[in-house]
C-alpha cells in the first residue's frame, strides 16, 4: 500500500506573488513529495502555476476592500476550502491571508498552519492616524489568533520577530527566521557594467513607503549637482496597497525630468545588468527585499536605507552604503559616492555575490522551508500513527 501524498496549500493574496516569490519553494515541496494546492486571487499567472503542477484555487480576497461582507465572503470560502481540501500544512503568506487565514483555521486542530510576514509594511511603517489605529486593533486580534497551538509564526529578520513576540506575545520558540525567498544565483550573475552614462536603479513596486519620492528628490540634488547619471524607476503602482503612488504622479516625475519611469519589468536580471548602482530607500516594513537579495548576486553595489531587512543583506561599507530613511541629501551623497568611484563599486559588488551566494542562494531558503515542513508534518503524523500509519514520510 502506498503513502499519502501530505497536503501544502499555500494562501496568497495573487497568483504573481506566489509565481514571483514562492514558486520555487514549491516546486521543491512537489519534487519531494507533497501535493502543493495554491488558493489565490487569479489573475494573468493563474495558467502557469497550473502547468507547474500545482492545483489552483480561485479566492476572492481583495487587498483594496474593507467591505465587511466581502470580507467574511473571504473567510468563509478559506473554511470551506480548508474542509474540503484537508491540506495537512497550510502557509499563509502576506497581512490578509494571515488575518483571514487564521480566522477560517480555527477549531481545525490537525491542520498545521505556518503565519508568514514577508515583512510588516505599511503598518510599521506609515505614521498615519488610520495605520496607527490599524496596527492596534491588529495586534489584539494577532494575540489571539496567532497564540493556536497549531500556529507557526516564519519571519525574514530578527527585528519583525523582536516586535512580533513583543505585541503579539507568541513564544520565541513557536516562530523562525527564514531571510527572504532566496535568490538564483545561476540566473542572476556577475556582469560587467554596461558601458554609457551610468544607471541608478531603483526596482520596487511603486509605493510611498518604499521611498520613491526621496529617490526623485536626491536624484534632483544631483542632477542640480551636475552629475552625468541616468535615474530609474522599475516597477508598476500597486492599486491593492494603501500606499500606492498614482501613475499620474509618475508620469509627473518622468515629464519633469529627474527619474525615468519604465514600468513594470519582465527580466530583473536584465534590467540589473544595465545598473550601475541599485538603490532601495524604503521607510521601513521590510523582510529582507528580493530586489537588493538579486542586486547582490549580480555584483552591483546598493545604497539602501538602515532600516530592518535592508541591513540584513547591506553591510555599510562591504557591499554598500546604508543611510538614514526620509533624508534625501543623504540618499543623494551615498549614490554620488558609489557614482564618482568604480573601483569601490567593483569592490563592493564582489563582496555583496558572496554575501548573496553564501547566505541568501534559493537553495539555502528551499533546504531551511523544507526542513520546517517536515518538521511540522511529524507533527500531524504522530497523533494519526494508530490509524493510519501509511502517512509517515
Amino acid at each position: 500500500m502506498s503513502a499519502a501524498r501530505p497536503k501544502i496549500l499555500f494562501v496568497v493574496p495573487d497568483d504573481w506573488y506566489f509565481w514571483s516569490h514562492r514558486r520555487p519553494i514549491a516546486s521543491a515541496a512537489l519534487q519531494n513529495g507533497y501535493d502543493v494546492f495554491v488558493a489565490a486571487r487569479v489573475g494573468t499567472f493563474g495558467e502557469k502555476i497550473i502547468g507547474a503542477g500545482f492545483r489552483l484555487i480561485p479566492l476572492c480576497l481583495d487587498r483594496s476592500s474593507y467591505s465587511f461582507f466581502h470580507e467574511l465572503r473571504t473567510i468563509s470560502e478559506l473554511r470551506n476550502i480548508y474542509r474540503r481540501e484537508k491540506p495537512d500544512i497550510v502557509h499563509h503568506i502576506a497581512l490578509k491571508p494571515i488575518l483571514y487565514g487564521s480566522m477560517a483555521a480555527l477549531g481545525n486542530s490537525r491542520m498545521q498552519v505556518i503565519n508568514a510576514f514577508a515583512g510588516l509594511g505599511y503598518l510599521v511603517s506609515s505614521p498615519s492616524f488610520k495605520a496607527q489605529v490599524l496596527k492596534r486593533v491588529l495586534w489584539k486580534m494577532f494575540r489571539f489568533l496567532l497564540n493556536r497551538p497549531n500556529s507557526f509564526l516564519l519571519l525574514q529578520n530578527r527585528e519583525d520577530r523582536d516586535l512580533l513576540v513583543a505585541e503579539v506575545g507568541v513564544p520565541q520558540e513557536k516562530t523562525t527566521i527564514i531571510r527572504g525567498s532566496g535568490v538564483d544565483v545561476d540566473e542572476f550573475q556577475a556582469t560587467a557594467e554596461a558601458p554609457g552614462t551610468p544607471i541608478v536603479l531603483l526596482s520596487s513596486r511603486m509605493l510611498w513607503i518604499k521611498g520613491i519620492s526621496d529617490f526623485v528628490e536626491a536624484a534632483k540634488l544631483l542632477r542640480a549637482r551636475g552629475m552625468n547619471a541616468r535615474f530609474v524607476l522599475a516597477g508598476d503602482t500597486d492599486p491593492g496597497s494603501p500606499g500606492a503612488i498614482p501613475r499620474e504622479k509618475l508620469r509627473e516625475w518622468q515629464n519633469a525630468g529627474p527619474v525615468e519611469w519604465w514600468g513594470h519589468q519582465q527580466s530583473m536580471s536584465r534590467m540589473l545588468q544595465q545598473s550601475a548602482v541599485v538603490c532601495l530607500p524604503s521607510h521601513g516594513g521590510e523582510g529582507v527585499p528580493k530586489a537588493l537579495i538579486e542586486a547582490a548576486a549580480s555584483e552591483r553595489a546598493i545604497v539602501a536605507t538602515d532600516v530592518p531587512g535592508c541591513r540584513d543583506i547591506v553591510r555599510h561599507g562591504t557591499n554598500g552604503l546604508l543611510v538614514p530613511p526620509k533624508k534625501p541629501a543623504a540618499l543623494a551623497d551615498a549614490i554620488a559616492q558609489l557614482l564618482n568611484d568604480a573601483p569601490l563599486r567593483a569592490t563592493m559588488g564582489r563582496r555583496g555575490r558572496e554575501i548573496a551566494v553564501n547566505e541568501f542562494s534559493e537553495e539555502q531558503v528551499i533546504q531551511q522551508t523544507l526542513a520546517l515542513y517536515r518538521q511540522l508534518f511529524s507533527a500531524v503524523v504522530a497523533p494519526m500513527n494508530a490509524d493510519n500509519p501509511v502517512r509517515e514520510i
